[in-house]
């Protein structure tokens, strides 16, 4: 029997250059890699006067461990991808006492689209074709 899944992909373009963290889960262990980043995704589409509409809509994406540190190596802002992972939704109080929400996509896949930044194919000779 097929279970219904909390799935998402989207391919879109890096706002900014990821945020990266090493995170400490317990003492004694590795550190854990956290990368955050903007991506946007463009829905285009006519209005009812036949003119070009487009609408971007922001999401939020973390990555976890080696996908992070790949994120921390190879993206910068402006960046084409595709990610699939899955939404998570959280809740928390702000330094005032407020409720706070947030929806993210936490990510388990990442590819790279389009051509590569120059910088990127002069750093790492293993990625020019």
């Amino acid at each position: 029997m097929n279970a219904l899944r909390n799935r998402v992909m989207l391919i879109g373009k890096l706002g900014a250059d990821p945020e990266i963290k090493q995170l400490n889960s317990s003492p004694g262990a590795a550190p854990r890699t956290l990368a955050k980043f903007s991506l946007a995704t463009d829905e285009v589409y006519r209005n009812a006067q036949g003119e070009k509409v487009t609408e971007t809509q922001w999401h939020s994406i973390t990555a976890w461990g080696r996908l992070a540190e790949i994120a921390a190596q190879y993206l910068t802002k402006g960046r084409e991808v595709a990610v699939e992972g899955k939404i998570v939704y959280r809740s928390y109080e702000d330094a005032q006492g407020n409720r706070r929400f947030s929806t993210e996509i936490v990510i388990n896949d990442l590819l790279m689209l389009g051509q590569k930044p120059k910088a990127e194919t002069e750093l790492d000779p293993l990625l020019v074709a």
